[in-house]
């Protein structure tokens, strides 16, 4: 029984942590008659590990079979899948080319095939060096042999979590961003989550919450795993490297994670990377002279022809590394708590599959999931892809409203109706970082050089009004 002295403005569920997984589980919760905040510690959604990965729509071919993240990410590639026609996130089915280039690597290949089959996935082959180069010509020397994987796809991640988010928005949830978390008071009907944008209250906790889900894991009274910091850093290079990369193009796995791939991105760039390197910081997103020469080394390697072409940029992101070989995902009826901590990369792909599973977990506690009738429509998401019509190619479009015609990034032709567009939607961006990931301006080559100064004008006007 509440108290009389018990704020008001307790909702059912707080959501910590406005990534891919924390927006996937707001989305599904706020799609029954459950009052719902999704809490976000930067100043936007997806601005952490979700914003700086490889971008893969995962089959989860080589998943370790039988586990919780196998399982996930199987269903997940479906419903992303499914979502991502639905809503309008860019995905390219490039497919994927796994490349051996040791005896030992060729040796591994049938162990991969059956990994994969004992997945689920039955689409994989094993193929000779004279295949490998026929897909991808412009390899280096000395592949011996591959596995393909067909279903490997390419998305952008930055509008896989803005839909999620926006939808969640749009179905009720409250967003709480810039909302650090700092501390939690539990209540016996309640617990309070002290934030820098003051205390949030909720019946129930979920944390999402990424590098930092075992810090907030301890507020609970648990010490059962700890996040590593691991920085991954890529080259991206110009676009006119695009017609260099058909397919991803994969390492052999190895105990330290995929190894260094070759990507083409949704926005038709090439991508290598990841490195992959435990810190300390779990703010540390900077690159390194040490992971630049280890991308160059290696990526001369994998494609020396490649590397006579232009780098456009470089960046590194965090993945949240756990001592831990699967997802931890865990239910605390007492405490109204639930961890979903240990997502690595594979959440892009997992991140619907695991808000799921998460929903059939809370099925059996005292909170209806009772699923609403009236839920809007799902967002329509503008388009990133460089293989779809951007505004700048749609005639109609820029006869029906000529800002969408007045160019302000002539790297990544981005028009000023499409800036315009970022500020009246759901969740609009709270600086040019986020105006970047919304609408890929200064992005490109010049990576803002010309551009900058425009997109920055644009945005004070839009944040004065």
């Amino acid at each position: 029984m509440s108290s009389s002295s018990d704020p008001v403005d307790i909702c059912d569920v707080v959501v910590i942590g406005a990534g891919i997984v924390g927006s996937a589980i707001a989305r599904d919760l706020a799609g029954t008659g459950l009052t719902v905040t999704l809490i976000e510690g930067r100043d936007d959604v997806g601005d952490g590990t979700s914003k700086a990965n490889t971008a893969l729509l995962h089959t989860g071919f080589d998943a370790s079979p039988g586990t919780l993240e196998s399982r996930l990410v199987a269903r997940g590639y479906q419903l992303l899948g499914d979502y991502a026609a639905q809503t309008g996130i860019p995905v390219e089915r490039t497919g994927a080319l796994l490349v051996a280039w040791t005896d030992e690597e060729v040796d591994a290949l049938p162990g991969l095939k059956d990994k994969a089959e004992r997945n689920g996935y039955h689409a994989c082959e094993i193929v000779d060096a004279a295949e490998v180069y026929h897909r991808v010509p412009e390899l280096g020397d000395g592949a011996l042999a591959g596995l393909t994987v067909p279903g490997e796809a390419i998305i952008c991640t930055w509008t896989t979590n803005l839909a999620l988010a926006t939808e969640a928005v749009q179905r009720g949830a409250s967003l709480r961003r810039g909302a650090t978390v700092t501390g939690v008071r539990p209540h016996p009907d309640y617990t309070t989550v002290v934030t820098a944008d003051g205390d949030i209250h909720g019946r129930w906790i979920i944390n999402a919450a990424g590098l930092g889900a075992d810090h907030l894991d301890h507020k609970f009274g648990y010490q059962r795993f700890t996040v590593t910091p691991r920085r991954g850093e890529l080259f991206v290079f110009d676009k006119l490297t695009r017609p260099m990369v058909p397919c991803i193009v994969l390492a052999v796995p190895s105990s330290r994670g995929k190894g260094v791939l070759i990507s083409p991105t949704i926005y038709g760039n090439v991508m290598v990377g990841p490195t992959s390197e435990d810190l300390q910081d779990r703010s540390a997103t900077g690159t390194s002279e040490e992971g630049f020469e280890f991308l160059v080394g290696k990526g001369r390697a994998l494609m020396p022809t490649l590397f006579d072409e232009e780098i456009t940029a470089s960046y590194a992101g965090l993945r949240a590394a756990i001592d831990h070989g699967d997802y931890l995902i865990d239910v605390d009826t007492a405490q109204r708590y639930v961890l979903v901590g240990g997502i690595r990369s594979t959440g892009l792909t997992a991140g619907m599959a695991i808000a799921e599973h998460v929903m059939g977990l809370l099925a059996d506690t005292n909170l209806d999931l009772t699923p609403r009738a009236d839920l809007p429509p799902a967002p329509q998401m503008p388009n990133l892809g460089e293989a779809f019509t951007r505004p700048y190619q749609d005639a109609d479009r820029i006869v029906a409203d000529p800002e969408y015609g007045r160019i302000v990034c002539f790297c990544e032709r981005v028009s000023a109706g499409e800036i315009r567009d970022t500020f009246t939607s759901p969740i609009p961006p709270s600086n040019l970082d986020g105006l970047r990931r919304r609408t890929r301006v200064m992005n490109g080559r010049c990576q803002g050089f010309y551009c900058g100064a425009n997109a920055k004008a644009l945005m004070d006007c839009e944040v004065v009004q």
